[in-house]
């Protein structure tokens, strides 16, 4: 009986461990996850401080229309007030993220589309510059949205194997991570008409 007893408990102590070892490793591929959504926010932070410096460079020609200018400060403010919670990224709220991440850009890119017709706008050394800011910018949140996307991938298939997947759902922060998905309007290809030149 005392035998039994012993074996009980050396089963129990490994079966212990193994769960430590588990929990340990979500622990620790989470704080990724986290630590990844930290330089995700710092680029777009960037991002939405180079917009006003670009807005101003732009408001110097009289000629410009207004409009634009209002809409890019509109989206900057809707994107700026979207903040996730590093312990909740699920899928709905990175979609949330990311739509007013892709508002703002959209009018940045009409911006930089209606500057075409303002040669005096486009030849200012500030305006080159923050142009140029910008685009290194844009690059750098797709590198860190892919490298987000790897940790997520990771945790995510960590997670969800069996019997690992058993642990996970004790805890509500161990629930799957969102990714960074193409958006809807992404996937079509632009049309392109020269008829009218």
């Amino acid at each position: 009986m005392k035998k039994i007893f012993i074996y009980i408990l050396i089963i129990l102590f490994i079966t212990g461990l193994w769960g430590i070892n588990i929990y340990n490793n979500l622990i620790q591929l989470d704080q990724k996850i986290k630590t990844q959504w930290s330089q995700i926010e710092s680029v777009y932070q960037r991002r939405s401080d180079l917009i006003p410096n670009l807005v101003n460079t732009v408001k110097g020609s009289a000629l410009f229309e207004n409009q634009t200018l209002n809409q890019i400060v509109e989206a900057r403010s809707r994107a700026s007030s979207v903040h996730l919670d590093s312990n909740n990224l699920n899928q709905n709220q990175i979609d949330k993220f990311q739509k007013t991440q892709e508002y703002l850009n959209n009018y940045v890119g009409k911006l930089l589309i209606v500057v075409e017709n303002y040669p005096n706008i486009k030849s200012t050394e500030n305006f080159y510059e923050l142009q140029n800011q910008l685009e290194g910018t844009e690059n750098r949140i797709n590198v860190e949205r892919y490298k987000f996307n790897e940790e997520v991938n990771n945790f995510n298939s960590y997670r969800n194997q069996f019997p690992i997947i058993i642990i996970a759902n004790f805890f509500e922060k161990f629930q799957e991570k969102g990714y960074f998905k193409i958006q809807k309007e992404s996937k079509n290809n632009p049309k392109v008409d020269f008829s009218l030149y």
